[in-house]
């Protein structure tokens, strides 16, 4: 430590063996004013890549949401950070942990969108622009689910990446449907970069209703010409284990270990 960075220093972290991945988004902006807008849950990972998003995380009361959001609202006062933000947290047994922050609009804010009605693209904008916040956080007020399905070019049994040509493209819609996607009909998918193409994101009254509609809207979404993984978000969304809500960060690597 003391020759590649400078300090000899050494601390140790407590091992947590089944936690949950749970995140406070945040948005501050240049005059004093920072708020919460609750967390969401990205549990579901494989190799610590997030594949399936949601918001509200189960089983996270408004006392401990509340608790945990002021205290990473009072951190970025006390940086005086400005912007969009996300503190990241292993969570388990009621206790936050936790693991960094991120200065950036992540992957995952449209679920945080979706159930606040907040647009956190536009607060970052106006926020750059100097203005203050245009809402407080007596004013933030969380209503219905939302989940999000990470859509990638890659083979959903081995998850190589699967560059090429998309010669058919149609994408899910209806009421409580959003795909957020650069990609069209037509589209080349380079072998360079990410492999995500797009992402789908469903909002219902109810975490179940949010489950179902994506179902369905993972049936109606056509994608030919590469392999997506489609077919692996449909099996997640019916998983018992899923549907019942608070899978730890190890779940979906052992139930795809069950299958290969």
């Amino acid at each position: 430590g003391l020759s590649f960075f400078g300090n000899a220093e050494v601390y140790m972290e407590k091992f947590l063996t089944t936690p949950r991945h749970v995140e406070i988004q945040i948005l501050a902006d240049e005059h004093g004013n920072a708020v919460h807008l609750g967390e969401r849950d990205c549990s579901m990972q494989r190799r610590h890549q997030k594949v399936v998003e949601e918001a509200p995380a189960p089983g996270i009361t408004p006392e401990l949401r509340n608790k945990i959001g002021a205290v990473c609202a009072d951190a970025c006062k006390a940086i005086n950070y400005r912007g969009a933000g996300t503190f990241e947290f292993l969570f388990e047994n009621d206790e936050f942990y936790f693991i960094e922050m991120n200065t950036r609009v992540q992957v995952e804010h449209p679920v945080t969108e979706m159930i606040t009605g907040i647009d956190i693209v536009r607060e970052q904008i106006l926020i750059a622009d100097g203005q203050p916040l245009s809402f407080t956080q007596d004013e933030v007020e969380i209503k219905g689910y939302s989940i999000e399905c990470r859509i990638n070019a890659e083979d959903p049994n081995n998850f190589m990446p699967s560059p090429g040509k998309i010669t058919q493209y149609h994408v899910a819609g209806g009421l409580g449907v959003r795909v957020d996607s650069h990609v069209y009909n037509g589209y080349t998918v380079p072998p360079h970069y990410d492999s995500m193409i797009g992402k789908l994101i469903t909002f219902a009254d109810t975490r179940l209703g949010a489950i179902v509609k994506m179902q369905n809207a993972l049936d109606e979404m056509v994608i030919d010409g590469i392999k997506t993984n489609i077919p692996l978000q449909a099996r997640i969304m019916a998983d018992e284990t899923f549907r019942q809500g608070g899978m730890n960060i190890h779940y979906l690597e052992k139930m795809l270990g069950d299958s290969h």
